[in-house]
């Protein structure tokens, strides 16, 4: 199925600033003289009709219908304050009608399925309708009817064009909105990105450049027309696995840095890249999912399965910088940790703690004899615990740092088995890195501090060394299931974490109230 957009509150900026300049001044808020726009309609339609057309007549029925359509408008305010400060002047009627830029707009709407997109939510057989209308000698009867005529499609026209290229050069979904633990930077549209519609002056040049080009995007753009089937999948479950991550290619949180890590939480695999490219590449493993079996999948899933309930072991999608390297760290174990597992281990085995190198800590005070402690009965919350440097530790002898709320890092580890396993969602949230003195040597390059950092790695202390990344390197926690590999061959990864399921849901719920508001 096709997806299509709904009606979403929109955020205008303060007195819809940089409407007076728009178009680069070929629109100013004076009211554009019309004066003559009876006889120009007249001469373009050859409909008498119209000669009694003025822009002071045009503008009553302009506002009523504005209002009836209200509801039905995904970004009313902002069409509204725009037609307001033009006097409600008719620019795409008057202006790109009769040159058939409507028409030719209209075309690309129809082509919207080549994205994922559902056709329908630009309107784009409604807007052909209209624009045949005008060029209809007898479609009018009364000047009253054109009036109508000429603010449903200048108003519709507005609107699927604002909707087709905020679905194009934003996305259609608000990943903040959707997801749970979602933390990266994702620049959504505006008002001042809204109103450039009407500053179009080459309408073809215009549809042209909001297409996304990307490698990627054209990769799975090509997949999605061919309409080909994935390996162990229907044709159904290939499309939906295209368009979900379509959607994904469309959101503005790329990395624009030359340099920066990022590691794909599905495929548990990271990648230093540099200029575009993977200067060095390794396995992970991330946290738990809570879809590790595939139970909820793209083929068969329930209306609950919008409802994004991650796992608490979940890695969170992010973004930030690496500033610092801690090597032979210190764990301090998060409370839940402590509470479900340290706690019930060391109520079994009273030296569990001491042969773990966990130490025990009330109200800040070390805790000299954590074995005399009944742990059955003690309170979560009650202690704090922190392991030890050693072989033990369960983040291995370097940690990577980087500011984020949810308490996670890129570390080494102990338990090196798990990196032969294909389904690699194993940790407590943290991202285990399979390589990290080859990681360390990427993000420092060779000299005195790396050299500093491979020292201490291979003649382990028993306290931690903090080191700190001169030039702080950027860290992104992404989620990709579908992508086009160096042989320009389509992957597809198993969707651990039923983030797709969520994603493609809250892409059916807009075309259902998409279906909904065209009744109105």
């Amino acid at each position: 199925m096709i997806l299509a957009l709904t009606k979403k509150t929109s955020k205008i900026a303060p007195a819809i600033i940089g409407l007076c300049l728009l178009a680069f001044g070929l629109q100013s808020c004076k009211k554009k003289s019309r004066s003559d726009m009876g006889q120009q309609l007249y001469k373009k339609t050859n409909n008498k009709i119209f000669k009694d057309a003025t822009p002071e007549g045009l503008e009553v029925v302009f506002k009523e219908e504005l209002a009836k359509k209200k509801g039905s408008l995904t970004n009313p305010k902002v069409i509204a304050a725009y037609y307001e400060s033009t006097d409600y002047d008719p620019h795409f009627v008057m202006d790109n009608i009769f040159n058939g830029d409507v028409d030719l707009t209209a075309n690309y709407f129809q082509k919207a399925s080549e994205h994922g997109l559902d056709p329908r939510m630009f309107k784009a057989e409604e807007i052909k309708q209209l624009v045949a209308k005008f060029k209809d000698k007898k479609a009018f009867k009364n000047i009253n009817e054109a009036y109508a005529a000429i603010a449903d499609l200048e108003i519709m026209m507005a609107n699927s064009l604002i909707n087709y290229s905020n679905a194009l050069e934003y996305g259609m979904i608000s990943p903040r909105k959707i997801y749970a633990r979602y933390y990266t930077d994702t620049k959504r549209p505006d008002s001042t990105s809204m109103t450039k519609i009407f500053a179009i002056q080459n309408m073809k040049g215009f549809l042209d450049s909001i297409q996304p080009k990307s490698r990627q995007y054209l990769a799975l753009q090509k997949a999605l027309i061919a309409g080909g089937t994935a390996q162990g999948m229907s044709k159904e479950e290939t499309m939906r696995y295209l368009v979900v991550n379509m959607e994904r290619l469309r959101w503005k949180n790329k990395p624009t840095q030359e340099k920066y890590v990022i590691v794909n939480i599905p495929d548990y695999r990271l990648d230093v890249m540099e200029n575009g490219k993977s200067k060095m590449n390794m396995k992970v493993c991330v946290g738990e999912g809570r879809n590790v079996d595939n139970t909820v999948s793209l083929v068969e899933y329930d209306e609950s399965a919008k409802i994004d309930r991650p796992f608490s072991r979940e890695t969170p999608q992010l973004n930030s910088m690496i500033h610092s390297v801690q090597v032979n760290p210190v764990w301090n174990i998060p409370q839940s940790i402590a509470s479900k597992e340290i706690m019930v281990e060391a109520a079994q085995d009273p030296y569990y703690l001491e042969n773990k190198g966990i130490d025990v800590y009330k109200n800040g005070k070390k805790v000299d004899d954590p074995e005399t402690i009944d742990w059955n009965s003690a309170g979560k919350g009650e202690y704090e615990f922190k392991q030890r440097p050693g072989e033990d530790n369960s983040l291995g002898q370097i940690k990577f740092l980087f500011k984020n709320n949810s308490s996670v890092y890129l570390h080494d580890t102990p338990a090196q088995l798990a990196f032969n396993k294909d389904v690699r969602a194993v940790s407590h949230g943290c991202v285990r890195v399979q390589d990290p003195k080859g990681l360390a040597r990427e993000l420092f390059g060779d000299g005195a501090t790396y050299d500093k950092i491979a020292d201490l790695m291979s003649t382990p202390k028993d306290h931690p060394t903090d080191i700190g990344l001169s030039k702080k390197v950027p860290v992104y926690l992404t989620y990709v299931t579908c992508w086009v590999d160096d042989a320009n061959t389509l992957q597809y990864r198993p969707d651990v974490y039923g983030l797709d399921v969520v994603l493609y849901l809250h892409l059916q719920k807009f075309l259902a109230s998409h279906d909904q508001l065209a009744t109105l």
